[in-house]
């Protein structure tokens, strides 16, 4: 250790010697003792460690730690070895440790979690910060029912004294806000429980519980969104807030029999994110002027299309963000209800009372609006109403599930809508895909020339004027830390837009 901080010059023959000098007394690690003599940073240590032990050093700062990988490691034996599970990749856990040599506390943690153990080097100041997050993890979290408190539901049903399924369970949602889920899947097998969050469009598996936590985890889970833990034949509906430190996020819990038992699904629903403009959305210039001119409209019906998580209510959000002025009386009609606006009259859906988009809508065009949003057009009835109120003076806002822009018309045409009133009401589509994007941690320039590009990618879209031998750079994901090792951080949309012109009319 020494030696490579000599050859490193992060620290003279003599600072070294007069550190191993006080080491012979004290026991202490030669690191601790070199910075607190002012020889070294704890960064300096942290690169000498890395390159004797040949383990990577990361900082716990920039990567995040993946608390369902933490709790995989009681907290009382973090403390103790001070190491902390910070990521989980197939049968790898990679671990932040100070001392990659403790053989003792690497076999007691691959015995306990039954994985391979691969160390990584992390400061001091923050390996001891982050064992402490994790500590008070459990009381970082707040859950409230959306109608009633969840502590007087705990009582009554019994399961507020199983202390690890309620660790468990806040453990993973603070995880799943903390990495920008936005589902978690509690899917009973076989032989364990699994958890799976959706992180940029795709599922990973990030943690297992054994089976005998399985009924408190999903009555745990059920007890938030104020269900009923002792019905599981049918499908049940929850709801639930959760605070993660400053963060509220709404939870909406759906449950399913199966033959392991009962899935349970949470969609994560940031709600004090700042609503994207529509300059951010991603559209071409071109398209940009075509969403702005339609939305402008006095009257109408635009349609945003796309299959499910593809930023739909995200557009229409912009869109109505836009409009949102003293002089317009706008109304929306939402399940659920994202994202709040001040200024914007939101309706929940509420299928037992007797509110669906249908008998909604009616009630909302008793109530002068200018502008009406119904979140998705599901059934003919819904369709013909949000139809007849664009043909009566109100732009209407909406979505529906169709793979391009142009198979809109038709399949608003097979709900039964005559198509002389899709003509006459509809002004503009706009299709929609979200694509990941690449790790800004991890990607790389890589240079071919434009003959070996072409032959790969033949519909590359190259610079008009470039020549066969001409340089062109792009970019290949390599797997780290930051992106989970996927090579993907992130996501932006793809737009395809329709203006219903007087040809298409």
């Amino acid at each position: 250790m020494g030696n490579v901080l000599i050859s490193l010059g992060k620290a003279t023959r003599e600072q070294v010697i007069e550190a191993l000098e006080i080491q012979k007394q004290t026991h202490e690690k030669l690191g601790e003792i070199l910075v607190r003599l002012g020889y070294c940073t704890e960064e300096d240590i942290k690169s000498a460690l890395a390159i004797r032990s040949g383990y990577r050093a990361v900082s716990l700062n920039e990567i995040g730690v993946d608390i369902a990988a933490a709790s995989l490691i009681p907290p009382e034996k973090a403390q103790k070895h001070k190491i902390l599970p910070i990521k989980r990749e197939n049968n790898i856990l990679y671990v932040a440790m100070q001392n990659p040599d403790d053989i003792i506390a690497i076999d007691d943690l691959q015995l306990l979690t039954g994985y391979t153990v691969r160390p990584v080097i992390v400061s001091d100041t923050e390996l001891s910060a982050a064992i402490n997050n994790y500590v008070n993890s459990a009381h970082n979290v707040t859950i409230s029912a959306e109608e009633d408190e969840i502590e007087e539901e705990e009582n009554e049903q019994g399961v507020d004294d199983d202390k690890p399924a309620v660790n468990f369970v806040n453990q993973m949602i603070e995880s799943a806000v903390r990495s920008g889920a936005s589902d978690i899947h509690i899917e009973p097998q076989e032989k364990y429980l699994r958890i799976r969050f959706r992180i940029d469009g795709v599922l990973h598996e990030v943690m297992q519980a054994p089976t005998k936590m399985q009924a408190s985890i999903i009555s745990r889970v059920k007890v938030i969104g104020n269900m009923d833990i002792a019905e599981r034949r049918v499908p049940q509906d929850g709801r639930a807030t959760v605070k993660v430190e400053q963060q509220v996020i709404d939870m909406r819990i759906a449950s399913l029999p199966g033959v392991y038992g009962e899935k349970v699904t949470i969609r994560m629903l940031p709600r004090n994110t700042r609503a994207i403009t529509i300059n951010e959305l991603g559209f071409t210039p071109e398209n940009e002027k075509i969403i702005r001119e339609a939305s402008d409209m006095p009257y109408g019906f635009i349609l945003v299309t796309g299959p499910t998580g593809s930023g739909k209510s995200t557009t229409l959000y912009a869109l109505l963000s836009r409009l949102n002025r003293v002089d317009k009386n706008i109304i929306t009609l939402e399940d659920p209800v994202e994202r709040r606006f001040a200024g914007i009259n939101q309706i929940q859906l509420n299928n037992r009372a007797g509110m669906t988009f249908a008998s909604g809508l009616r009630s909302i065009l008793r109530s002068d609006p200018d502008i009406v949003m119904v979140g998705e057009i599901r059934d003919l009835e819904t369709a013909k109403i949000a139809v007849e109120s664009a043909l009566t003076g109100h732009l209407v806002f909406s979505t529906l599930h169709t793979n391009d822009a142009a198979s809109t018309v038709t399949r608003l045409a097979e709900m039964g809508v005559e198509p002389f009133l899709i003509a006459s009401s509809v002004i503009c589509v706009v299709a929609q895909r979200l694509v990941r994007v690449l790790c800004p941690s991890c990607k790389k320039p890589v240079t071919y020339r434009k003959r070996e590009l072409q032959r790969m990618i033949p519909d590359f879209p190259f610079d008009p004027g470039t020549d066969d031998d001409d340089q062109v750079t792009i970019y290949h994901a390599d797997r780290c830390l930051s992106c989970n090792n996927t090579g993907y951080r992130g996501r932006r949309g793809v737009f395809e837009i329709m203006k219903i012109s007087p040809q298409i009319r």
